[in-house]
């Protein structure tokens, strides 16, 4: 982890050379190889726990992923794990988005909170959280709910209405999921080749949750 040594800043730019985002949904995999920049109006580090802190109007970008919020958190374990926590500011939800792997298609998601972990490849949208696949600047397939966790791994995502007090989800608290999924016939116009169509997101077998619906 880099050590950074600032104080007084007013506005940030780090490239730092960490891989903390997961890959989404077959996403560009150069991604992976290219420095992350941060923007932020002040940065605070801990050693001792091994967490950079960036406050104020903060934006991420990392080859195609383009992350925006109030506050990201940012660690790393003794395996050199990353892991990054990004919170928007109250009322609003932060911002993600990725191109997919060969296509003109991004993968966009929304929550008052986004996690990532690297060494599981999953990203977690929590709160009032969305998620959707745009061909271009079409919209494709669009989920809604409390929690939606995404496995690069698998390619399989989960979406739940409702969230415990705790913050782990629950289908019992009241609140359900909502999804608009586009029809699959033909061919998509934001795939690179009329022969290979782009992939649907995958969800899960069972989508969780009771109650009234997620508001954006």
């Amino acid at each position: 982890m880099i050590r950074p040594s600032i104080s007084k800043l007013a506005a940030v730019c780090l490239a730092v050379g960490i891989g903390l985002m997961p890959a989404l949904a077959r996403a560009e995999r150069a991604d992976r190889d290219k420095p992350m920049n941060i923007e932020s109006d002040a940065l605070r580090y801990d050693d001792k726990t091994q967490t950079s802190t960036f406050t104020g109007r903060v934006v991420l970008t990392k080859g195609t992923i383009v992350m925006r919020g109030a506050r990201l958190d940012v660690r790393q374990d003794d395996q050199g794990n990353q892991f990054g926590t990004m919170q928007a500011e109250p009322g609003k939800r932060a911002f993600f988005r990725q191109k997919r792997e060969g296509l003109n298609e991004f993968i966009e998601g929304e929550g008052e909170t986004i996690e990532y972990d690297s060494k599981t490849d999953t990203v977690r949208f929590l709160r009032r959280a969305e998620m959707r696949r745009l061909a271009g600047t079409e919209l494709q397939d669009e989920v809604f709910g409390s929690v939606i966790v995404y496995n690069n791994i698998t390619e399989i995502y989960t979406v739940d209405g409702a969230q415990r007090s705790d913050g782990a989800p629950s289908a019992a608290a009241g609140g359900r999921v909502r999804a608009v999924l586009a029809p699959r016939n033909g061919a998509q116009p934001g795939a690179s080749a009329p022969s290979a169509p782009a992939a649907p997101l995958k969800p899960s077998g069972a989508m969780t949750g009771t109650g009234g619906g997620a508001a954006k």
